[in-house]
């Protein structure tokens, strides 16, 4: 249209067309789909951060009965009983190995000097001792005062020590097991075979 003819209709009271709108680029959003901003930021590798629900495949645990309880304490009560015991008779053991140490180094101390054990002695007096037969080596007159209970044996540090029958009282005081050998002349001579003087063992011979 040239420009006369737009002026005379512009002068008849004509309007000039509206201009038509530029078009965006973008694509419209559909309706009802999320808005690039509303998206929620994206994890690793660029995939939407998708929370995983919840595990819920465990149900809630049953409460405990009263018998259970009751139960579970006494189990705890026992053990802890069991527990105190140990622990007892562990301090016990401790405590009579620290009395028998004690009372082995008093024994010690006391019988020096007062052994009568006879380098010479060639008779050998057996007797029980420890579960096991035991020998320690007198002459005539020894073996006739120890089966008389005139004399004892006393056993220190592996040793066996001849001694009178007062000394050998004192260290049963002292220290009680070890007392090796004590004759009670009252006693029937069938309660120690090894007492008869015609009693003989073999000195090769393995107890």
């Amino acid at each position: 249209m040239s420009d006369s003819l737009r002026d005379q209709l512009l002068g008849l009271g004509f309007k000039p067309a509206p201009k038509p709108e530029k078009r965006n680029d973008r694509p419209a959003n559909k309706p009802g789909a999320p808005r690039r901003d509303d998206r929620r930021p994206a994890g690793k590798g660029g995939r939407p951060d998708a929370r995983k629900p919840e595990h819920r495949g465990n149900a809630p645990r049953k409460p405990r009965s009263q018998e259970e309880i009751d139960l579970g304490k006494a189990y705890a009560l026992r053990a802890q009983k069991e527990k105190d015991e140990r622990i007892a008779a562990e301090a016990a053991r401790q405590e009579e190995a620290r009395k028998r140490r004690e009372a082995r180094v008093k024994l010690a101390e006391f019988l020096k000097d007062k052994s009568l054990n006879d380098k010479d002695a060639d008779i050998a007096r057996h007797f029980p001792y420890g579960g096991k037969i035991k020998r320690i080596y007198v002459n005539a007159e020894q073996l006739r005062a120890l089966n008389a209970g005139e004399l004892g044996v006393v056993q220190l540090d592996g040793r066996y020590v001849l001694v009178t029958a007062e000394v050998l009282a004192q260290a049963e005081a002292i220290f009680e097991q070890s007392v090796a050998l004590k004759i009670d002349p009252n006693a029937p001579a069938g309660d120690d075979p090894y007492s008869d003087p015609q009693y003989q063992v073999p000195d090769d011979l393995v107890w």
